[in-house]
């Protein structure tokens, strides 16, 4: 969810749903606060398949809210799975303290209505603009707060999972658990040796497999859990005044916090945005998230405790974004988006086979490494030899 873009020009007459995204706010607001409160002058700012988001002026009120608000309204059924996990999600912090929050307040929401209303960042850009950007020291810089961020974000909601999951049977009536990932993780890991063999001709050797299959352990744990907004991708991330911002927690859940620590590591294994960053940023940003959560759990700062930790989220997502990405047999191999700037599938796919490799060989993992080095001479041998993965635009002047 977007509410930093630019909106784009509407005329006098807005959209039915936007016209009915309005509506649904005005309503559940009425019923938050016991009164009538006037909405005006909604611009779209984007929305998804799933949703309708707006930003709308306070026209009239009789209690103290913002100038302006979010409103988010989702298209599907009511209460869907994706508005339980974000309304959920927005009252945990709304709980916080405002310097613990790092995300809007939730003014209110309804789940028959399947809307939001909550707190506008105003117009601040997003990690994907910096990324995307022409500044260097303001990319990196925007990294780096990101990474710090997403420690805080973690050490804060250590030991909340029961706070977080007795609001999710409140609010889906027990039927929505656990971490969205559980099912589609797993599933692409058990079946991606049989796409690499049908699609590369790449053998998979039972122990690389076995120990693939392990990292499962990751949803299961009961040690290192935190909350996860689910979708780290950089344009789901505010650079405010007031330091980062995270948003979109339509897969918002408690889990393993290394599944997101390998987002510094791989970088951004599910997300459109997925470039090559400068030599040493990862590690800088994974000490940077790393000073943040040793806090709270001092036995990361143990490398015998977090690299292997580490390897295995690596593991987990190089496997499982491979099984979603890699070209089937004629499927082109386009862009991951096709909309948005986004490398060629097999150029992103190879650049997260050798980082893996990078980290088999760090770890001693001998056969990790000699497979993915083989799934990398496949992807060159079937895509092309020219398969380097292009750096985020605001470095790619710095470094010619």
């Amino acid at each position: 969810m977007d509410i930093a873009a630019d909106p784009p020009d509407l005329d006098n007459t807005p959209s039915p749903a936007i016209r009915a995204a309005v509506a649904a706010a005005e309503a559940v607001l009425r019923r938050r606060f016991g009164a009538k409160i006037q909405l005006a002058e909604p611009e779209d700012l984007g929305g998804s398949k799933l949703s309708t988001v707006v930003r709308v002026r306070v026209a009239a009120t009789p209690f103290s809210l913002p100038r302006t608000l979010v409103v988010k309204r989702y298209t599907e059924p009511a209460p869907a799975e994706s508005f339980v996990r974000e309304a959920v999600s927005y009252q945990l912090f709304t709980a916080l303290t405002a310097e613990e929050r790092m995300c809007p307040e939730l003014y209110a929401h309804d789940g028959n209505a399947g809307v939001i209303v909550i707190e506008d960042l105003g117009r601040a850009p997003t990690l994907a603009d910096k990324l995307l950007g022409d500044d260097a020291r303001s990319a990196e810089r925007a990294l780096l707060s990101w990474a710090r961020s997403l420690g805080r974000l973690h050490a804060t909601t250590a030991g909340r999972e029961a706070d977080f999951d007795a609001l999710m049977r409140r609010l889906s009536a027990g039927r929505i658990k656990g971490d969205p990932l559980a099912v589609n993780g797993p599933a692409a890991i058990e079946r991606l040796p049989q796409l690499l063999a049908d699609t590369l001709g790449v053998h998979t050797p039972a122990q690389v497999f076995e120990r693939a299959e392990r990292t499962r352990w990751l949803l299961a744990t009961s040690r290192h859990r935190g909350f996860s907004p689910s979708d780290l991708c950089p344009d789901n991330n505010l650079i405010t005044s007031r330091g980062v911002r995270f948003l979109d927690f339509e897969g918002g859940c408690v889990r393993n916090i290394m599944l997101d620590a390998a987002y510094l590591r791989v970088p951004f294994p599910s997300c459109w945005c997925a470039f090559a960053l400068p030599a040493g940023m990862t590690d800088a940003m994974f000490a940077a998230w790393r000073a943040e959560v040793r806090v709270m759990w001092p036995d990361l700062a143990d490398d015998g405790v977090m690299l292997p930790r580490m390897l295995d989220a690596q593991l987990f997502w190089v496997w499982a974004s491979t099984f979603w990405f890699l070209p089937r047999p004629g499927e082109s191999d386009a862009p991951l988006d096709s909309h948005l700037p986004s490398p060629r599938r097999s150029v992103s796919l190879a650049a997260r086979w050798r980082h893996l490799a990078d980290e088999a060989k760090r770890a001693g993992a001998d056969s990790i490494l000699e497979h993915a080095w083989s799934v990398v001479a496949a992807l060159e041998r079937k895509f092309g030899p020219d398969l380097e993965l292009p750096m985020y635009p605001a470095f790619r002047e710095h470094h010619r």
